[in-house]
């Protein structure tokens, strides 16, 4: 058995909810440390910012290091990221999180994304009875999770008749441009009533622009994830409530998965790691096992 194993995880770029996929991975790395007396090194490489590009040259620098296997949860579709198919070809595991495997040929850890997105906006569409205008912001828009997600939530809402949709803006998984793009929206729009987005970027700034501009109660707002900043929002009534993965179980999940591949055993198309739904009864739960 070698002394040591190491794993690479790539993410869309770096961010808060990113982190929480180290964390998991990390932990399960520990775990599994203990339980087979072998190091188990986590190599985490986040892109500074959601850019193919950017992240396909750092998969062919970490393939080049010849890893124990690689996660990665991919800006573009697999099909565009070359640099996935030369890893493999290589004999390197890869797995996806967060992310679908369009062709069930990478096991996909992560969850229902469109099913997350028809609970954000169903919930959103029972908060304003139905009626009024929403802003539906895009995440990075080739990501397929992200794409994924902002589908269901424009075909949810055009099932109720007196909801009219308005471009919600793009915030290419930023927290910043998330901000500026929703100020942007909510000054185009005095009367809008609803908000939506399609990543862990969108609410942070979101939730800031309402704040900035005075709006939070007025336009109620849905988010996606659950990760700390995200929940005092929630706390403190800024965000309704949010439809969340589970980024410590897909970090925890994407180890377990490269382990058995470095072991030569076969590995499932799909792991669902689920999706909660978070509001004030049950946040100050969340928070507290975070802390």
């Amino acid at each position: 058995m070698a002394t040591s194993v190491r794993f690479v995880i790539i993410p869309k770029v770096a961010h808060p909810w990113c982190d929480e996929v180290h964390r998991g991975a990390q932990e399960q790395a520990a775990a599994l440390g203990r339980a087979l007396g072998t190091e188990v090194v986590i190599d985490y490489q986040p892109p500074t910012s959601c850019d193919p590009v950017e992240q396909n040259a750092i998969l062919e620098r970490a393939a080049k290091t010849s890893p124990s296997g690689i996660a990665i949860d991919p800006v573009d579709t697999t099909d565009h990221m070359t640099a996935i198919h030369q890893v493999r070809s290589q004999g390197i595991p890869v797995v996806l999180f967060d992310s679908p495997s369009p062709d069930g040929s990478l096991t996909s850890i992560g969850n229902n994304f469109a099913q997350q997105g028809v609970i954000a906006a169903e919930r959103l569409a029972k908060l304003i009875n139905g009626t009024g205008k929403v802003a539906v912001m895009q995440g990075f828009p080739t990501a397929p999770n992200h794409k994924q997600r902002y589908d269901a939530q424009l075909a949810t809402l055009k099932k109720y008749p007196g909801i009219t949709i308005v471009d919600g803006g793009t915030d290419n998984d930023d927290i910043e441009t998330a901000r500026q793009q929703a100020l942007s929206v909510l000054q185009s729009h005095a009367d809008l009533r609803g908000y939506l987005c399609c990543d862990a970027s969108g609410p942070l700034g979101i939730a800031t622009a309402l704040q900035e501009a005075g709006r939070v109660g007025q336009v109620k707002f849905v988010s996606m994830d659950g990760i700390q900043p995200i929940l005092l929002a929630i706390q403190q009534g800024v965000i309704d409530s949010s439809s969340a993965t589970m980024p410590k179980m897909q970090g925890a999940m994407s180890i377990l998965m490269l382990w058995q591949a470095s072991l030569g055993l076969p590995l499932p198309a799909a792991i669902d790691t689920g999706i909660d739904v978070i509001t004030q009864e049950n946040v100050g739960r969340h928070l507290a096992e975070l802390a």
